[in-house]
């Protein structure tokens, strides 16, 4: 086995982290109380390249604790959970989770309701009768994490 020169071995190795870097997946956990909603969601983000569906939950306790086991980039979020709402889990995983971009969709986008939720640290607010075309673009544009 012959030797490799110095620089040759360092341009290899480049080469190898661009390579990683290009293909990794972004990570994305689906909370929304509606089974339905859950699986259009599905579909939607599985039709982005790059991007990887790794739960989804359908109350806050569910949602709290896949987001924290499986430290997605990505949380799509819906507001109205059954026995609670979105902003109880940005609340609960957002200081444990800090670096985990949040999107939260509502069929309620009042601005009180915006407000709420980007003060309690959600990356973007989306009205699901009106804005849900953007949540794609939103989750291509958020960067994907060592995992």
């Amino acid at each position: 086995m012959a030797a490799i020169s110095g620089s040759r071995w360092l341009r290899e190795v480049a080469l190898r982290i661009i390579r990683s870097m290009e293909t990794q997946l972004r990570t994305v956990f689906i909370v929304d109380d509606i089974p339905t909603m859950r699986e259009r969601l599905g579909e939607l983000v599985s039709d982005i390249e790059g991007v990887e569906i790794v739960g989804n939950a359908g109350t806050p306790g569910e949602a709290i604790d896949g987001i924290l086991r499986t430290r997605p980039d990505c949380v799509l979020l819906d507001y109205q959970l059954i026995d609670g709402t979105g902003v109880d889990v940005l609340r609960a995983v957002r200081p444990r989770a800090p670096s985990t971009a949040f999107i939260v969709l509502s069929n309620h986008a009042t601005p009180q309701h915006r407000r709420a939720c980007l003060d309690a640290g959600a990356r973007y607010f989306f009205d699901k009768s009106t804005e849900f075309v953007q949540i794609r673009d939103a989750i291509a544009g958020i960067e994907a994490r060592p995992h």
